[in-house]
């Protein structure tokens, strides 16, 4: 008889521990046992396609925080929480006992160092530097024209000849382009790429964000080791990881080239107010802010990845979200037309200013954190304590140890959120006296909490409320029917099979 290896021995074990778990997988208790080896893998793997909504449930029958236990060796015990008292602590009250860790570095290194992966010191002084960068006129100043310039030239267009031909479109692929093309001007100064057509071509380094996001994903749920070898042998997830990190390399390489150019032809010559943050980045005094990276091509080739994932992916992820949401919930939609109606001057007024008119649309307001806290467009935060330490829900946490922080799961708790937790009501950011009332940080976690607080947000909420106050007003926006709308296990909140709607124009 032919003598039985180890790994077969493994296998047959995988698989009868997989086929019990699907045969009791209606018991948390059961669907996650601690099985011997594997650890609670097996549970997970069954309920890794609706993984998101799985964790409302897990956590909501255990006290908001869960400690999952990986195969043995493989690195892949966490903690799981949504306990407001615990995300306060981390994120805020001892912030710097919180950091990312060194495994997130390892796993997020298509990133480089740039403000998402840098720590402590380097991390305050790059973050500073952001925020000044962020915050100057001329910038604001470009993302505002930018934005309305793409809306008036480039999406209205496209959605009116969407309209007179009659054609269903999927309008989570057009808010990706509208928000690639916008972020990547705002970003590089560069010419319009205009991915958003009606020919829908594919950009090279769009595809190429996707397959890195995808990738970083798998890392997630699969033990280092694996993927480790998986990059080492270049298969795989990794392979295309490989192959889109070249492609992003040669795209910025060719960007930054030309802007360098441009500083040099421009020197002596101001152009103007308007500044992308290529530019800014090149200009800064890194002396000046203590960077501990010189500005150099790679510092500036993870500066753009960064911060074109952040502004393209997490505004498309809301925008879309937001008109499913509308699509269920017509009444919403009702309340913010007559919003809109009351409150907006004509745009070709020229004391039209869209900052100061968006911040009269409270209800529209309301209705974005509404949709951000069901669908936050970063589903999980992931977080490693320096030293060993107690968290406030009295679970004990080891130096290096990984918690996930599950965002998506937050919004939907009932012990945070109230009995109606699961229900879309824009009337809970209303209070009595018709003003937006404030949640903390703690408890709405989508744009992040403590220092690390997004630098982005008040411009993100202009830039969503420019999108839909353009469409709403033109048009009307019908979902196909017998179509399957759930989350996509992603980096980023979007919808697996795409959101695919009919547009008509409005009279």
């Amino acid at each position: 008889m032919a003598s039985i290896s180890l790994t077969q021995v493994f296998i047959a074990l995988f698989c009868f521990i997989f086929l019990h778990c699907l045969l009791f997988k209606k018991h948390h208790n059961r669907l996650l046992r601690n099985w011997p080896v594997l650890g609670m893998l097996p549970g997970l793997l069954v309920e890794l396609h609706r993984i998101y909504d799985f964790t409302v449930e897990l956590l909501e029958s255990t006290d908001l925080t869960f400690l999952f236990k990986g195969p043995w060796f493989s690195g892949m015990d966490m903690l799981l929480t949504v306990d407001p008292a615990n995300i306060h602590y981390m994120l805020s009250s001892n912030f710097y006992n919180y950091t990312k860790g060194a495994e997130f570095k390892e796993v997020f290194d298509a990133f480089g160092d740039s403000i998402l992966t840098t720590e402590a010191e380097a991390w305050k002084n790059l973050r500073k530097a952001s925020q000044v960068m962020i915050n100057h006129h001329g910038f604001q100043k470009l993302s505002v024209s930018t934005t309305m310039s793409k809306l008036k030239d480039g999406l209205v267009p496209l959605l009116n000849r969407f309209a007179e031909e009659g054609i269903t479109v999927d309008l989570q692929d057009v808010f990706g382009r509208f928000m690639f093309d916008t972020t990547l001007v705002i970003v590089t100064g560069c010419d319009d790429p205009r991915s958003l057509s009606f020919e829908m071509p594919e950009d090279e380094s769009a595809k190429a964000l996707h397959d890195i996001g995808e990738g970083i994903l798998y890392r997630h749920v699969k033990p280092r080791l694996l993927w480790k070898l998986q990059n080492w042998f270049g298969v795989g997830k990794e392979k295309k990881m490989i192959d889109a990190n070249a492609t992003f390399d040669r795209v910025c390489e060719k960007h930054i080239s030309a802007k360098r150019e441009e500083i040099a032809r421009s020197e002596g010559h101001p152009t103007g107010e308007s500044e992308d943050l290529l530019t800014s980045h090149m200009k800064l005094d890194a002396a000046k802010y203590k960077l501990s990276s010189s500005i150099d091509d790679k510092f500036l080739r993870d500066t753009i990845l960064t911060f074109i994932l952040a502004g393209r992916d997490t505004i498309a992820s809301v925008l879309t979200w937001f008109f499913w949401l509308l699509s269920e919930n017509p009444n919403v939609l009702s309340k913010i037309r007559r919003e809109m109606d009351t409150n907006l001057r004509p745009s070709s007024s020229s004391e039209y200013d869209p900052t100061e008119q968006f911040n009269k649309l409270v209800y529209l307001h309301a209705t974005l954190c509404e949709t951000m806290r069901l669908y936050p467009p970063v589903p999980i935060e992931r977080v490693s304590p320096v030293r060993s330490d107690v968290l406030p829900s009295g679970h004990k946490v080891e130096a290096n140890s990984k918690i996930l922080i599950l965002i998506y799961a937050l919004g939907r708790m009932k012990a945070v959120w109230g009995e109606d937790a699961s229900e879309f009501k824009p009337e809970r950011w209303i209070s009595e006296t018709g003003v937006l009332r404030h949640e903390p940080s703690f408890k709405f976690l989508a744009f992040n909490a403590g220092p690390r607080t997004c630098l982005g947000k008040k411009m993100a909420m202009v830039l969503m409320k420019a999108v839909v106050v353009e469409i709403l007003q033109n048009f009307d926006v019908k979902v196909a029917e017998s179509q399957k709308i759930e989350p996509d296990p992603h980096l980023i909140l979007s919808m697996k099979h795409g959101f695919r709607v009919s547009i008509n124009k409005r009279p």
